[in-house]
């Protein structure tokens, strides 16, 4: 979910190539234009540069040397590159049209990688195998169905992975010795989209495998790998719904470490004995989600984060004294993609802060030694840009609701125009990281900007992630309509000056807001949103279908339906009288570009102002540079024009 929301903040890292002697930005040939005026290329020269800038993603640690394999972007879209040290050059390996979606080392001398592409977006990953000495690259999968990366089995010769191949909509658990593609087998049939391999036993007798119903309902299983058989670890008819989060193996193979909310709101690091079922909580002290965690070589620590208010934590956990040691201080804002070296004393982690997007680096934890690995570049200099402020407000029920302000420079005087800027999920959290290109509005338009955590946000405990569910949706459209009240009570803000705008799931908010509430915005920005549940939930993707039933209601049941009918807003087409800015991809396949089609098509009808953009060669968001670019720049005129005229 986290990249998810990098799409609503404008997606990172691009530069844009105008064309000689224009004086105009020009489409991308794949990018499909619509009501957008021609974009002066004066805007490209003043903003671009808000865009030029990296980030870089931990993918893992090289198991036989002090190396680090990480994603960043040089061309078009993220790769794969080598570092060989603390801020050594990136060496890069892959080379494709597409991002590179993840990779894993051979555990056995690092010989090879095996990563993770789909084509133009479409979410139909293939693994292939990379190898180190001949840079030849051999797809591993079949090319047509969903792969999804697992987990290395502890001898480090098989990989258990998830496949669609079956049916085109389960994912069915495979097994696979990579390098000798051949070797691949179908080790057990699965119904539904929601399973994931998380552990392969010490003995690698046994997979750990997730079965997830909901972000609140999750269970665990035991494969045999030689026969296939599944059984049960957690119990299906206990009368709470748990969520089991990741889960590892302990070293001597007689328990699993997991995070899980039994007995608990939050999420919390606990020890599940294989031989008693019993449960033992070993973070009951932090009343707070356990959102990560690994657990080292020997088994003796676990690094974990905490999600504390949006903001991550990072803990070290002695597994034999159960408490915890000292860890230093690190920046403000968001712990991502730890990861234990195999040398067991270094931890490989993310960073992402207001003020530096995420780069790579490693703690040593015997000596508490933190080391940068990559400085990624930014066109701008970042240590000015506004930090974010904590903010809540009380929601038409009473309910307190918190959310992310950030304030424009003190050179702007007066009340500021307000962008509020809503996260997809709805299972997911906004989080004070690096905002990219929404610095540009901040630091030269003056806007200030708010990321609302509505209620069915996670981060928060599992009874308020439930507060959305089903025929509680328009509660949290209410929850909005309480921030700008909140934002008529502030002599910094301007109430008569606010826009909206979010993707995927916060694309829908946007377009239930600018139907229910358009008095109070000026204009909306949607980004691959829901315009009709109904519809979104009949042609999303099957593999996801009953998973997103669980959260928005099943469409098949007529009182439902009829009730996601009522407050679509396709169906409350002529109450949206402010203009809009959609952006899809054709090859989405989690909102398919139906949704966005249907609202422009509607509100040309009835004259309300739309502008649109699809591209051709993109999915859930646009990930390629040329097409993130023209996308900024047009959201630049949108509100120059809609917000702050």
């Amino acid at each position: 979910m986290r990249r998810l929301l990098l799409v609503v903040i404008l997606i990172v890292g691009a530069v844009v190539v105008l064309p000689a002697q224009t004086d105009s930005v020009q489409p991308p040939e794949n990018l499909g234009v619509d009501g957008v005026p021609q974009i002066p290329a004066a805007v490209a020269e003043t903003a671009g540069r808000y865009g030029n800038y990296r980030t870089a993603v931990l993918q893992d640690w090289n198991p036989e040397r002090r190396q680090m394999l990480i994603a960043t972007r040089f061309g078009d879209t993220a790769q794969l590159h080598l570092v060989n040290k603390p801020g050594g050059a990136r060496t890069q390996l892959t080379f494709f049209a597409d991002s590179v979606a993840g990779g894993r080392f051979h555990p056995h001398g690092g010989d090879y990688i095996v990563f993770v592409k789909d084509a133009g977006g479409g979410e139909w990953y293939q693994l292939y195998r990379y190898d180190i000495a001949t840079r030849d690259i051999t797809l591993l999968t079949d090319g047509k169905s969903r792969n999804i990366l697992g987990v290395w089995s502890s001898g480090g010769e098989r990989l258990a992975y998830m496949s669609t191949r079956r049916t085109g909509k389960d994912t069915d658990l495979w097994v696979i010795n990579p390098a000798e593609p051949k070797s691949d087998r179908l080790l057990v049939k699965l119904e539904g989209g929601g399973w994931e391999p998380l552990d392969w036993s010490p003995d690698d007798m046994k997979i750990l495998l997730q079965e997830g119903i909901s972000i609140n309902e999750t269970y665990l299983w035991l494969v045999d790998t030689a026969t296939g058989e599944k059984t049960a670890l957690t119990p299906r008819d206990a009368k709470e719904k748990i969520a089991y989060g990741n889960a590892k193996f302990s070293k001597d193979g007689k328990g699993i470490y997991v995070t899980t909310d039994k007995d608990s709101e939050f999420l919390r690091l606990a020890y599940l004995d294989l031989a008693s079922k019993q449960t033992k909580v070993l973070t009951g002290n932090i009343p707070w989600d356990v959102t990560k965690f690994d657990l080292s070589q020997d088994g003796k620590m676990i690094p974990f984060v905490a999600n504390e208010d949006g903001v991550g934590k990072l803990h070290l956990l002695d597994t034999a004294s159960g408490k915890e040691r000292a860890v230093p201080k690190l920046p403000v804002g968001l712990i991502d993609d730890i990861r234990w070296h195999r040398n067991g004393r270094e931890l490989g982690l993310v960073l992402d802060s207001a003020r530096a997007q995420a780069d790579c680096y490693s703690l040593d934890v015997a000596t508490g030694k933190v080391e940068r690995w990559t400085t990624s570049e930014s066109a701008v200099n970042t240590s000015d840009f506004p930090e974010a402020e904590l903010v809540h407000w009380k929601s038409f029920d009473g309910k307190m609701i918190s959310g992310f302000l950030y304030r424009p420079p003190a050179k702007f005087t007066g009340k500021r125009p307000v962008l509020i800027d809503i996260h997809g999920g709805p299972e997911a959290q906004w989080h004070p990281s690096f905002l990219g290109r929404l610095n540009y509005f901040l630091n030269e338009k003056g806007i200030a900007v708010i990321f609302p955590n509505v209620r069915g946000s996670t981060g928060y405990g599992k009874t308020s992630s439930l507060l959305d569910n089903g025929f509680l949706r328009e509660d949290t459209y209410k929850d909005i309509n309480a921030l700008f009240d909140w934002i008529a009570t502030r002599a910094d803000l301007d109430p008569e000056r606010v826009a909206v705008m979010g993707g995927s799931y916060g694309g829908h908010m946007t377009l239930a807001v600018s139907t229910f509430y358009s008095e109070r915005i000026r204009c909306s920005i949607d980004v691959v949103g829901i315009s009709n549940l109904v519809t979104f939930l009949e042609h999303t993707e099957a593999y996801r279908r009953d998973l997103r039933r669980v959260e928005y209601g099943d469409e098949r049941d007529p009182k439902m339906r009829q009730f996601l009918e009522r407050i679509a807003p396709m169906n409350n087409i002529e109450k949206i009288r402010k203009p809009m800015f959609v952006i899809a991809g054709k090859n989405d396949p989690r909102v398919p570009v139906s949704e966005s089609e249907q609202i422009v098509g509607a509100l040309k009808k009835q004259g309300t102002p739309v502008w649109y953009l699809m591209a051709k060669d993109e999915g859930h968001g646009f990930k390629k540079k040329q097409n993130q670019d023209f996308q900024f720049y047009a959201e630049i005129l949108f509100l120059d024009k809609f917000l702050l005229n």
